[in-house]
């Protein structure tokens, strides 16, 4: 921090000196310790500098603590200390680059030592608990809070009480306004959300209190990876201007994100965990990978992408609750999974010479058949959607397995101007659904589990064939 030493008049230390009781002996170095604890008015702000933002506002009244204790020096009564501002301009698109190769806990240490105090790790109760060891690692000191929505699991109750005790630290815990959820509660009911989807309650129980957090720090660090869902978030940079919420001093370009572990695979994230012995969550053990509110998760299955074990009512485009808004890949636009064509089209998925790609005609004359030569096993289909992507290699390999059977394996992109039809002729709840058409049955049988691993498909097949 850059200081510099001024000399005052005569008089102002006559004033300081009228400030003490008449009775009362004072020194100099006294004089000047109180004349800087009444005019110290200086603070050091880390400015952010976004690409493409205006710049933010900044608020005087932010004095951080440690500015006092930098005046050692002994002065005379006709010193005053004044203080320049000093501004540190970060171009966070650049660091981000530069800390492409840097590890998990060299990106906590630089998050931590460039905002101190006005930094907080997001804690959601699950394998997020990767932060704080590495926040520990680091040796400096850090905040942790969480958002507690009145729906979590009593595991995840207990696992945030662990977590306390393990690493001496007080979770601060934000909650929902209690009047907007009597509100929804009274109006909709308490499970809403498997009627009319779940952004509603995630607004309210999540969303608005994660920005009601945000705009006390002036940067926040998650624990989003890119595997975690490998379209929404395939783009997730390690440090960036957080481009939807705002920070303490408000407006765009007030908040910084920090991801340290985008790079990092959901297995070797693991392997840390064990490795270091960090406590988990216990319904990991029983099938939970991505843990939320107790209504909206559950254990995912063979052949399941982690994620499907969120909100599994809802199509595949839908499964964010909008705590990382800023960084979903082309929101709004169902192509945001799968890998892009140089044409920009989204590259189809279930190749093989095994298995037909049924036209819209193709399905709808299999579908009018009420004697087929052949049954037919038949996948609807999105390229885009990764739990679609999860299941491809069960998928081509049961088509190779019935190759020869006597089973046709087929598949029907039901996405775009073919989805009112599936939703209304095919039975299509989500994506993937999977259809078995019976040799001498008009109407198709829909698979009804969630286990899409070779096995389980080849048990439906069989049973029905």
């Amino acid at each position: 921090m850059a200081m510099a030493v001024t000399t005052s008049s005569s008089s102002s230390s006559s004033g300081i000196l009228s400030s003490f009781p008449s009775d009362l002996k004072v020194n100099s170095y006294d004089v000047v310790r109180h004349q800087m604890y009444l005019n110290l008015t200086t603070r050091r702000t880390c400015a952010i500098k976004p690409l493409r933002a205006t710049e933010s506002r900044r608020s005087d009244s932010v004095v951080p603590l440690a500015v006092s204790a930098t005046f050692v020096a002994h002065k005379t009564e006709e010193e005053v200390i004044t203080v320049k501002e000093e501004v540190v301009e970060l171009d966070y698109e650049k660091l981000a680059k530069e800390l492409e190769k840097a590890s998990p806990l060299e990106i906590m240490d630089k998050a931590l030592a460039t905002f101190g105090n006005d930094i907080a790790i997001a804690f959601s109760g699950a394998e997020d608990v990767a932060l704080i060891e590495y926040a520990k690692l680091t040796g400096r000191p850090f905040r942790v809070f969480s958002l507690d929505t009145g729906r979590l699991n009593p595991e995840t109750y207990r696992f945030f009480d662990q977590v306390e005790k393990q690493y001496g630290i007080h979770i601060e815990y934000m909650f929902p306004d209690s009047v907007e959820v009597q509100a929804l509660v009274r109006t909709k009911g308490l499970f809403s959300f498997y009627e009319d989807g779940h952004q509603e309650c995630c607004r309210v129980r999540k969303v608005r209190p994660l920005r009601r957090a945000l705009k006390g720090l002036r940067a926040w660090i998650t624990g989003q990876r890119k595997d975690q869902s490998p379209g929404t978030r395939s783009e997730v940079p390690i440090v960036q201007v957080d481009p939807v919420f705002e920070g303490l001093e408000g407006g765009v370009g007030s908040l910084v994100k920090w991801n340290p572990v985008p790079n990092v695979d959901g297995k070797d994230v693991w392997n840390f965990l064990r490795a270091m012995n960090v406590p988990v969550n216990t319904l990991h053990a029983q099938g939970y990978v991505s843990i939320g509110c107790e209504p909206c998760t559950r254990p995912v299955l063979p052949g399941q992408h982690e994620r499907e074990g969120r909100w599994w009512w809802e199509d595949a485009t839908a499964k964010e609750c909008g705590l990382h808004k800023g960084n979903l890949k082309n929101e709004g636009s169902e192509a945001v999974n799968g890998s892009v064509q140089a044409n920009g089209e989204v590259a189809d998925i279930f190749e093989s010479p095994n298995l037909v790609n049924l036209s819209r005609s193709g399905i709808e004359n299999l579908l009018r058949l009420e004697d087929r030569r052949d049954p037919w096993i038949v996948v609807l289909y999105a390229p885009w959607c990764q739990f679609c992507q999860g299941m491809e290699a069960s998928y081509l390999e049961l088509a190779e397995k019935l190759a020869g059977s006597g089973v046709k394996v087929g598949k029907f992109r039901a996405d775009d101007d073919q989805k009112a039809f599936a939703k209304s002729e095919l039975q299509l709840g989500s994506f993937p659904t999977i259809l078995f058409f019976p040799k001498h049955t008009s109407q198709p049988i829909k698979y009804p589990s969630e286990k899409r691993d070779v096995d389980s498909l080849s048990a439906f097949v069989n049973a029905l064939r």
